[in-house]
């Protein structure tokens, strides 16, 4: 009831401010003319002509009324003049000039001839009225917010960085806003022309070198970051600065909020630990794998994990014929199904549920939908916990691996992309030499099927009933088989599942402490977009047996990360929130390298992509010596170490 109250109080305010403009204006045009007239005769009114007068008296009711009209049909009476701007300027002036040219026509056609500064002074008055009355309310309104901003508590001390378009239209947004009590007290530029300037009463105070020294000065509670256009490495160097003052940090996602000429403090996000991390926007052919995607049956293995996910989105926007999202983890999968389904009406998808580890379920997969394109991301994938069941990392990356590589062959698939891991390299875990072997399948399929081998390739299964024709291909098929296979290779993704950045958020958000294995451990990070961007180059290059190293820039220390993140916070690191160094998990290194001393690193055409030279190895022998891995894995034997080490001559267990 109160609120019904409420709506009609606030429509009858508005009807009410409809009716003191109207008559406002009705009297605004009767005033200014007459002043045109009066100030014509120097201000006595006994010796303006009643040639003059009479037309004057006899045609204003009529022209008050048309001025209205006018007016109405610019909606000069609709908008909300406390937001007024250039644009409601300009329907005020076009308004006054066609108001007033249609008095000049009518008083003359009708009466005859006025004096011209009766035209001309009277249309000038009239649009000054009109602006005034409205732009008046806006000035009073701004200043009196300013004054009862000064008189009561602000929310919050901001500093602008950028002195630009993006950073006057936030100074309005705060200084027209009802929902913050923010004042903005300083602004930044690294523009020295600027430096000692004002806008909106607002100084300018320096570059970003000054920084520090403002936001102590001027007792800075927040800092916005509004340059749309700065690289990415700009922004983290301005970023890290920020991160010094314990302010609150906030910035524009992108280049996108200038389309329209238009920001607003709504439009900025918080800092991430990616802002910090940032790199130039990576570039990928986006033509080359349209081309290579579009009217293609694309199968994700993992699709509802956090590379799978990503990999079914930007794959969506490709236009593929069909996109299968194969999980075994149904919540994930029908999320992404969920989006995906909003997002793009008109893509042809398949959710289904199923292990990789199951011959005849991955089997009947490829039978019904024949995929043209597998990107087989399904792994086990956090270290210490494969640790502590090696069994299940052999028998759901390596032994899934295989069984799916081997359904693709069977089953005509053109091109096999497997999701490798840097842990792969040189491997300290069982997870990382699950990988490894993953890579090593990958690379004996296709030598195998290059080499006309095909047929001896076995069908690894771990039930007997698995042994049918059903999941065995045939001469026939061994004969036709064309699959490339080829693996990418990349580090740490901020933001996935199992992410220490997430973990670290948690723990600030509690209080604290925040847990480093090491003070010294360092790690490759990228963004899962820029991660699975490269993929999808990557498979485009592929023509079978390679693996694609993914430049993952400067490595990062995990310690520095986690005090980052504090700061970000706008915490102070071993003073508000500690840190605490628990030692190396089992199976972990200080660092991870992205490939063997074996191999040699080639170049592709994306400078982001290199590629990786294959190890020389007995396929056949490999094969046997996974058949045994598989068996003793699945009899969920210790006896899994010595035998991957048997397998993988760089494995060492940490």
């Amino acid at each position: 009831m109160s609120s019904k109250k409420n709506k009609n109080y606030m429509k009858s305010q508005s009807v009410a401010v409809i009716l003191i403009l109207c008559v406002h204006d009705m009297l605004a045009v009767g005033l200014a003319y007459f002043l045109a007239l009066w100030l014509r005769f120097d201000g006595h009114f006994s010796e303006i002509p009643e040639k003059y007068l009479e037309p004057f008296l006899l045609i204003i009711p009529f022209y008050a009324v048309l001025c209205v009209g006018i007016n109405w049909g610019f909606n000069l009476y609709k908008s909300l003049w406390r937001f007024a701007g250039i644009k409601e300027f300009i329907r005020i002036t076009i308004s006054t000039v066609i108001s007033a040219s249609i008095h000049a026509a009518a008083i003359t056609l009708i009466f005859g001839r006025m004096p011209l500064s009766y035209y001309f002074g009277g249309g000038l008055i009239q649009f000054a009225c009109f602006v005034l009355a409205r732009f008046t309310y806006r000035f009073i309104r701004q200043e009196s917010r300013v004054i009862q901003t000064k008189k009561s508590a602000i929310d919050g001390r901001v500093m602008i960085i950028g002195a630009g378009a993006a950073g006057y239209q936030f100074l309005k947004d705060i200084n027209m806003s009802d929902k913050t009590n923010d004042m903005v007290c300083c602004m930044i530029d690294d523009d020295r022309n600027k430096w000692g300037k004002y806008i909106s009463n607002v100084p300018i105070v320096g570059g970003r070198d000054d920084i520090l020294k403002a936001a102590e000065d001027y007792k800075i509670d927040k800092i916005y970051l509004a340059i749309p256009t700065l690289n990415e490495a700009e922004k983290r160097d301005i970023l890290n600065i920020c991160k010094e003052t314990k302010c609150e940090l906030k910035t524009l996602p992108g280049l996108y909020q200038l389309v329209n000429g238009d920001v607003s403090i709504h439009d900025l996000k918080d800092v991430a630990i990616e802002d910090l991390l940032g790199r130039d926007q990576i570039e990928v052919d986006n033509k080359g794998i349209h081309n290579h995607i579009e009217n293609k049956v694309v199968l994700v293995t993992g699709g509802g994990g956090s590379i799978g996910s990503e990999l079914c989105r930007q794959i969506a926007s490709h236009h593929p014929r069909m996109l299968i999202i194969f999980d075994v983890y149904e919540n994930n999968a029908y999320d992404i199904q969920l989006e995906l389904k909003k997002k793009y009406t008109y893509l042809k998808l398949e959710v289904l549920i199923g292990s990789v580890r199951d011959s005849r379920r991955i089997n009947q997969v490829f039978e019904q939908y024949r995929p043209d394109i597998v990107y087989h991301a399904a792994a086990h994938k956090h270290v210490p916990l494969m640790e502590d069941s090696p069994c299940e990392a052999i028998k759901n990356n390596a032994i899934g691996t295989y069984k799916t590589a081997y359904a693709a062959m069977k089953y005509g698939c053109k091109r096999f992309v497997l999701i490798s891991t840097d842990k792969a390299v040189n491997p300290t875990n069982i997870m990382g030499a699950s990988k490894r072997i993953c890579e090593m399948i990958v690379q004996t399929f296709d030598r195998m099927i290059k080499e006309g081998r095909a047929g001896e390739i076995r069908s690894l299964y771990a039930h007997y009933e698995d042994s049918a024709e059903a999941v065995c291909i045939t001469d026939e098929e061994a004969k036709k088989a064309c699959t490339e296979y080829a693996a990418v290779r990349f580090g740490n993704v901020l933001g996935s599942n199992g992410s220490v950045v997430p973990l670290f958020k948690r723990q600030i958000e509690a209080g604290g402490p925040v847990t480093v294995t090491h003070p010294d451990i360092i790690r490759y990070f990228m963004t899962i977009p820029e991660a699975v961007s490269l993929v999808l180059q990557a498979s485009v290059y592929a023509h079978g047996g390679e693996i694609f190293v993914l430049d993952m820039g400067e490595p990062v220390k995990i310690d520095t990360m986690a005090r980052n993140l504090i700061k970000l916070s706008g915490l102070k690191p071993d003073e508000d929130i500690q840190i605490v160094y628990t030692g190396l998990r089992p199976g972990e290194k200080l660092y991870e390298e992205k490939l063997m001393a074996e191999e040699g690193l080639g170049d592709s055409p994306n400078k982001l992509i290199h590629v990786a030279k294959p190890i020389e190895y007995d396929y056949g022998e490999f094969i046997k010596q996974l058949d045994n891995l598989m068996k003793i894995a699945y009899s969920n034997s210790m006896e899994v170490y010595t035998e991957v080490e048997n397998v993988i001559g760089t494995y060492n267990r940490a």
